[in-house]
């Protein structure tokens, strides 16, 4: 079953390989971008399929050893299958991850937002300890950010900044991110050195891009007209002026700028996709205040997603009851261990459920 899947992938990715290489394809750029997209998106599953079918041949060569009245090659048979079987094994557990569909918006840069929560001045120097940790993240990752927005605590640290992420699969990364996260220490303004517990909220979302705008052709009406002009040697004498409506939406968008009616059409058309995003940008930001609602809740301490305890140098993460004792490595950015054990519980989850629909 396993094999017929990944056969089946491998034959994908040669028909892939031929047609980019086929000049009607690379005349066409939106198709040669789609296909050698998709096929660097299989490249990871090839290759561990040709491991995968060396190892099983090497597997039913070791096994026809063992055939063999030669007690010597039947001890190297032996040998060779208790080093392959466990290597078959493994690879076949990390080929059913590669397996898994992937989430479309994981490769989408994101929005950051870091808000502090319940703890006052303490829970505003704490967003600003979650930034700190995150933008060492974020270098280790080669990412890029930038400040949207950012409004400072009265003694230190952020009430509320927004970052924008950008670089290779940003959202698949932070998206277990959002959500209360608490902080237990001495603040620094505690004079009397007891532990208080504060919290900071963060909201990771996919960034809307312009190439997200979805238009068919055949949703659009194209008239032209003639632009208007002061006369002279170039008044307009033909209908280079062109308006296009977007029929679902009512949407329309003109120009009359270029002198040519092919220059007019990619100007009204940018300007109706511009006006499209916009739109759909409205209604995304719409969506993104409510998930935004839905993912932090009240931003009190009760719905926390991890702990972070000073005193005993722990973190704790209670989707998935992971418990580490290197706070203080993690705070300076190593959230490597943390982000793969959330990714890997994702995936134990998307697992069961294909094998409940199979």
């Amino acid at each position: 079953m396993l094999l017929d899947k990944l056969e089946a992938i491998y034959d994908r990715y040669k028909y892939l390989q031929e047609q980019m290489t086929d000049p009607e394809v690379i005349s066409d750029m939106d198709r040669y971008t789609s296909i050698s997209k998709e096929y660097k998106d299989l490249e990871e599953v090839v290759e561990a399929y040709l491991e995968y079918k060396n190892i099983l041949d090497n597997i039913d060569t070791a096994k026809e050893m063992l055939k063999e009245s030669d007690p010597e090659m039947q001890e190297m048979a032996n040998m060779e299958l208790e080093e392959l079987e466990p290597k078959k094994e493994e690879l076949e557990e990390s080929i059913r991850v590669l397996l898994i569909p992937k989430d479309p918006e994981d490769s989408k840069d994101v929005i950051v937002e870091i808000r502090s929560g319940t703890g006052g001045d303490e829970a505003a120097i704490f967003a600003g300890d979650l930034l700190r940790m995150y933008s060492k993240y974020f270098e280790t990752l080669g990412l890029k950010t930038e400040v949207v927005s950012l409004n400072e605590g009265s003694a230190g640290g952020y009430s509320k900044i927004v970052l924008e992420v950008s670089g290779k699969d940003v959202y698949g990364k932070l998206k277990f991110e959002s959500g209360a996260h608490r902080v237990q220490r001495v603040p620094k303004t505690e004079s009397q050195g007891r532990v208080h517990t504060s919290a900071a909220t963060v909201v990771v979302l996919p960034k809307l891009e312009m190439e997200d705008v979805n238009i068919n052709k055949a949703d659009l009406k194209v008239d032209t007209f003639r632009s208007s002009g002061a006369g002279g040697q170039h008044v307009n004498k033909t209908e280079s002026g062109v308006r296009f409506t977007h029929l679902p939406t009512g949407i329309v968008a003109e120009s009359t700028d270029g002198r040519s009616q092919i220059k007019n059409r990619e100007i009204a058309l940018t300007r109706l996709y511009q006006k499209v995003y916009d739109m759909q940008k409205e209604a995304h930001d719409s969506q993104v205040a409510a998930a935004r609602k839905s993912l932090v809740g009240s931003g009190d301490r009760s719905g926390k997603i991890r702990t972070y305890n000073y005193p005993q140098n722990r973190v704790t993460d209670h989707r998935i009851n992971l418990t580490l004792y290197n706070l203080d490595k993690i705070i300076e950015g190593q959230l490597d261990e943390i982000i793969e054990a959330l990714q890997v519980a994702e995936n134990a989850e998307k697992m069961k459920a294909a094998e409940e629909d199979a």
